[in-house]
C-alpha cells in the first residue's frame, strides 16, 4: 500500500521503490507522497551524491550523505549545498562553518526562506532568522532538498517567499555500526566526533543510533575561538510489515564564539557608482590592534573609571552564546485500505543572545537608582563615584511546540487526496538582565543575570534589577490546507493541486517603558514626572523625550495560499515540468514593537501587511543511463516588500510595505558518470532582479541628482543587494585507484551590489575546494579511512557575507558604510575514522 501511494502521488517515470534513509520532502506525509527512487532502466538515482533524480513538479535540488561525506567534516550542510546548488549563494563566516553565515536564494535572504529540519521549522519565530551554525552534524545527515519559490501544502512556515531548504536525517539501519573519528587542521582546528547504531534488536525490531561532537578551533582573522559541542540521536520502531513506523529524534547544540570584525568598505566617491578596492582594503590587517586589552584611565580627580569606548570591542567581550535543542516525532498508520494518517509532533528549546553586549554604568545613574535616591556600589570599593563597565545581554528564551499531521485518502490507483492540519506556537522571553564583568575581563554569565545564570544588578531601591528589555510574545500558526494528486494518459501525465491557509496571531507585551515612535525602551522603577494629555509620561533624566507605559496587544494575519503543478513523462527518458505557487512572509516581532501614540489615545504599532510572492517555475528533466541533467525557468513577483522605512504622517521609523520587486532567472544542472569510477557535476544561474519602487528613509537630505524629494532614495529600477548575477559551480570525483577518491570542486560567484541604489558593488570571485579519501577497508578496517580536505585552494581574497546599507554616497539619504566578512582564506583540514 505504502508503494503504491508513494509511486501514485510522485509521477515517477518508470518504476517507484521506497527508501529506509533517503526521506527528501518535508514532513512525513510530503516525503510519502514525494519519495522517488528512479530505476536503473531510465537512469541513475544519483551521480555522486551530487544530483538526484527528481520528478517532482517543481524545481528542487537533493544532494545526499555520499556527497556530504567528502566535504570538511563539522561544516554546516548550508556550505555543502553553496557548492552544488543552482540558485542558491551561501557566505560562510568561517572555514568551518560554526560562525554562522547568510543565506540567498533567487535574490531572497535567509529570513525570506523557510528552513526545516525532518519537517519542523527551524527560522526564529520572532524574526525568521535562519542560524546555520546551530544545524546537525553532517555525518547524521541522509539529504537536504532546496525548493527554489515553493513549498509543500503543510509547511509549518510564516516565512516562505523566497522557498525552503529542508534537512532529513538518517534512518536508523538494521544493521549495528558503529565509528569514531578524529579531526585536525588549520587555525588549531580540533573535532572529535563519534557514532553508534544498534541495528534492529527486541522483539519488536527497534533501531537507534546517538551521535555526538566537540568542535575547537581558532578564528583565522583577529583573536578569540570558537567552541561548540552537540549530540544527535533517534530510535526508529517499525510496526509491522506495511511500512508504518514511530520515530523520535533528538538534537542540542552548545555554540560560545568570539565574534568576527569585518571591515567597513570604502570607496572614492567621485567615482561611484565603484567597485571596492579589494585588493587593497580588508585583508591587510588581522583587527588585533582593535582587539587590545581593556585599560582603564583614573580620572584627574576623585575615582571615576573613564573606560574607552574601545574597550566595548575587547575579544573576551565579544562572544555569541547559543544553548538550543529540539524533539522530533515522526509516525505513520495505516487506517484500512484506502487511508493513512501521519503525525510529526515537536518541541523545540532556544536561549541565546547576540553576543558582544556590553556598556558603562554610573553608579548614580537615575535608572539604577530607581525609584529612589540610593546610588549603588558596582565594584566594590566603598563609594558610588564610578563609572563601570558591565553586561546589558539581550536574552532570547524560546519555548516552541509544534504538530503537523495529515490524512492521505487513495480514492483509487490514479487519484489521491490530502488533508492536513499545522500547528507552530512559539513562546519568547526577551530579557536583558545586567550583570558583571570579572576582574579578567570576562563576562560572569554568558547570559548576564538571567535567572539560573549570573548575578543580577539590582537597583537601589531594592524593588527590580538593571534590565535593558523585558517583553513576552506568543507567536502562533495554525494552519489548515488540502492536496489532490492524479495521473492520467497512462501515467504520463501527473497534476497536483493544493491550497493552504495559514492563520497566525503575534500576542505582544512589552513590559517596559516604550520611547513613542521608536523600539527603544526604558526598564525602570522610576516614578515619571510627568504625565501628559495623551497618555503619554516623561522622566527627568530623560527630559522631555516621551514613553509609552507598558502596554498589550495581539495582532492577526492570514491569507490563503494555492499551488499548481503538473509535469508530462514523454519517452523514456525524458519530462517537462511546471507550477505555481503562492507564499507569504508575515511581519516579525521586533519590529511590531516600534509603536507610537495616535490621535485617538490609542497606542499604534505598524500596519504592514505580510509579504507575498508569486512564483512561476517551467522545466525540462533527463535522466538516462549515467546523466541527470535539469533546466528551468523561473519568475517570481514579490509584493508587499517590507523595510524598515520612515512615517511622515507620525515622524517614526517603522516596518512598512514599500512596493514590489520582480525578479526571474535561469538554473541548470548536470550529473554526469561515464563509468563507475568518475562523477561530474555542472550547475549554472542566472539570476535579474528589479526593485518597483523608491524607498523614504526620512530626514530633510536630498539624494543628488535623483529629483526626488527630501528623505527619498532612487531604488526604483535597481537590483536587489547581495545577488549576483551569475553564479557557476563544478565537481569531478574520481577514484585514482581502488580506495583512493579525489575530489575537486569550484564555484564562480558574481559582483553583488552593497546598497539598495546599487552605487557600491564588491567584485566576483572563484573559490577551489580539494578532497582526498583513502578508505582503509582492504586492511582489514572496514568503514574506516583517512580523509584531507583544502578549502580556498589558491588563497583567493573576497568578500563573503556583506552588510548592506542604502547608499554609499556621502551626504545622501540613508548613507551608510557597508561593511563585510573576509572570505576564509586557504585552509587544510585531515580526518581519521575508524569503524567497528
Amino acid at each position: 500500500m505504502t508503494k503504491k501511494l508513494a509511486c501514485l502521488a510522485s509521477t515517477a517515470l518508470v518504476g517507484c521503490l521506497l527508501s529506509a534513509t533517503g526521506a527528501m520532502a518535508q514532513s512525513t506525509a510530503s516525503t510519502e507522497l514525494d519519495q522517488v527512487v528512479v530505476t536503473a532502466s531510465v537512469g541513475p538515482k544519483t551521480v555522486g551524491g551530487m544530483i538526484t533524480a527528481e520528478t517532482v513538479a517543481k524545481s528542487r535540488t537533493t544532494v545526499t550523505q555520499e556527497f556530504l561525506a567528502t566535504q570538511v567534516p563539522g561544516q554546516t550542510v548550508l556550505q555543502s549545498l553553496n557548492v552544488l546548488t543552482p540558485g542558491l549563494n551561501f557566505t560562510n563566516n568561517d572555514p568551518y562553518g560554526s560562525s554562522g553565515g547568510n543565506i540567498r536564494l533567487h535574490g531572497f535572504d535567509g529570513n525570506r526562506v523557510a528552513l526545516t529540519l525532518d519537517g519542523i521549522p527551524l527560522n526564529d519565530t520572532g524574526n525568521y532568522a535562519s542560524y546555520t551554525n546551530q544545524l546537525p552534524d553532517s555525518e547524521v545527515i541522509a539529504s537536504s532538498t532546496v525548493n527554489t519559490g515553493s513549498t509543500d501544502v503543510d509547511s509549518p512556515t510564516a516565512a516562505s517567499t523566497g522557498g525552503t531548504i529542508s534537512i532529513s536525517t538518517l534512518t536508523p539501519s538494521k544493521t549495528p555500526s558503529a565509528w569514531v573519528q578524529a579531526s585536525g587542521g588549520s587555525f588549531d582546528y580540533q573535532r572529535y566526533a563519534a557514532f553508534a547504531e544498534t541495528g534492529a534488536i527486541g522483539p519488536w525490531g527497534t533501531r537507534m543510533w546517538i551521535e555526538g561532537s566537540y568542535q575547537k578551533y581558532d578564528k583565522f582573522k583577529g583573536q578569540g575561538e570558537i567552541y561548540k559541542r552537540q549530540v544527535n540521536a533517534k530510535i526508529y520502531q517499525p510496526l509491522g510489515d506495511g511500512g508504518d513506523f514511530i520515530s523520535l529524534a533528538a538534537h542540542y547544540n552548545v555554540n560560545r564564539n568570539n565574534a568576527y570584525l569585518g571591515p567597513n568598505l570604502r570607496t572614492s566617491t567621485a567615482s561611484l557608482p565603484n567597485q571596492v578596492d579589494e585588493a587593497n582594503f580588508g585583508w591587510g590587517g588581522d583587527f588585533n590592534t582593535t582587539y587590545a586589552p581593556i585599560t582603564s584611565t583614573p580620572a584627574a580627580t576623585g575615582d571615576v573609571d573613564t573606560d574607552p569606548s574601545a574597550n566595548s570591542n575587547y575579544y573576551g567581550l565579544r562572544v555569541n552564546p547559543s544553548n538550543t535543542g529540539n524533539l522530533r516525532g515522526q509516525s505513520l498508520f495505516h487506517l484500512g485500505e484506502s487511508f493513512i494518517l501521519t503525525v510529526d509532533p515537536s518541541f523545540q528549546y532556544t536561549l541565546a543572545n547576540g553576543g558582544t553586549q556590553n556598556t558603562l554604568l554610573s553608579e548614580t545613574s537615575p535608572q539604577l537608582m530607581g525609584a529612589s535616591t540610593t546610588a549603588v556600589d558596582l565594584n566594590g570599593d566603598g563609594d558610588t563615584r564610578d563609572t563601570v563597565r558591565v553586561m546589558n545581554p539581550s536574552n532570547t528564551n524560546t519555548r516552541r511546540y509544534g504538530l503537523t499531521s495529515s490524512v492521505i485518502w487513495k480514492l483509487n490507483e490514479s487519484n489521491l487526496f490530502r488533508v492536513a492540519y499545522t500547528l507552530d506556537e512559539g513562546h519568547h522571553r526577551q530579557t536583558g538582565e545586567y550583570s558583571y564583568i570579572n576582574a579578567d575581563h570576562t563576562y560572569q554569565s554568558w547570559f548576564g543575570g538571567k535567572d539560573g545564570h549570573g548575578d543580577k544588578i539590582v537597583t537601589g531601591d531594592g524593588k527590580s534589577f538593571m534590565r535593558n528589555r523585558d517583553r513576552a510574545s506568543v507567536a502562533t500558526l495554525n494552519q489548515i490546507s488540502a492536496e489532490y494528486r492524479g495521473k492520467f494518459m497512462d501515467d504520463n501525465l501527473g497534476v497536483s493541486i493544493g491550497v493552504r491557509a495559514p492563520f497566525f496571531k503575534r500576542e505582544l507585551n512589552q513590559f517596559c517603558y516604550s520611547q513613542n515612535g521608536s523600539s527603544t525602551v526604558r526598564c525602570t522603577t522610576e516614578t515619571p514626572n510627568a504625565t501628559l494629555a495623551n497618555g503619554n509620561v516623561t522622566f527627568a533624566a530623560t527630559g522631555s523625550t516621551q514613553f509609552i507605559k507598558p502596554y498589550s496587544k495581539t495582532l492577526k494575519y492570514d491569507d490563503v495560499l494555492p499551488n499548481v503543478g503538473v509535469n508530462y513523462r514523454f519517452g523514456e527518458h525524458s519530462q517537462i515540468f511546471g507550477s505555481y505557487s503562492e507564499s507569504t512572509s508575515l511581519p516579525r516581532t521586533d519590529n511590531l514593537y516600534t509603536v507610537f501614540r495616535l490621535a485617538n489615545g490609542s497606542v499604534g504599532n505598524s500596519s504592514v501587511q505580510p509579504e507575498t510572492s508569486k512564483t512561476f517555475e517551467g522545466g525540462y528533466r533527463y535522466q538516462k543511463s549515467a546523466v541527470i541533467f535539469s533546466a528551468s525557468a523561473w519568475a517570481t513577483q514579490f509584493k508587499n516588500r517590507i523595510v524598515s522605512s520612515y512615517d511622515q504622517q507620525n515622524d517614526v521609523f517603522i516596518d512598512r510595505n514599500v512596493g514590489s520587486v520582480k525578479q526571474w532567472g535561469i538554473d541548470a544542472g548536470l550529473g554526469f558518470s561515464p563509468d563507475e569510477k568518475l562523477n561530474t557535476y555542472f550547475s549554472v544561474s542566472y539570476n535579474d532582479s528589479e526593485v518597483q519602487d523608491n524607498i523614504n528613509v526620512g530626514g530633510t537630505a536630498v539624494y543628488p541628482g535623483a529629483g526626488l524629494a527630501a528623505g527619498y532614495v532612487p531604488t526604483k529600477g535597481k537590483e536587489l543587494v547581495e545577488t549576483p548575477h551569475l553564479t557557476f559551480s563544478t565537481r569531478l570525483q574520481y577514484e585514482v585507484i581502488e580506495g583512493l577518491t579525489l575530489g575537486a570542486q569550484a564555484k564562480y560567484v558574481g559582483a553583488r551590489w552593497a546598497t539598495d541604489v546599487n552605487d557600491l558593488e564588491v567584485g566576483s570571485y572563484v573559490t577551489t575546494d580539494l578532497d582526498a579519501k583513502y578508505t582503509l577497508e582492504k586492511f582489514g578496517y572496514k568503514n574506516s579511512s583517512i580523509q584531507l580536505n583544502v578549502i580556498n585552494l589558491f588563497d583567493k581574497n573576497y568578500y563573503g557575507s556583506i552588510g548592506s546599507q542604502t547608499t554609499s554616497t556621502p551626504g545622501a539619504p540613508g548613507y551608510g558604510r557597508a561593511f563585510a566578512q573576509v572570505g576564509a582564506p586557504r585552509t587544510v583540514t585531515v580526518t581519521l575514522r575508524a569503524g567497528f
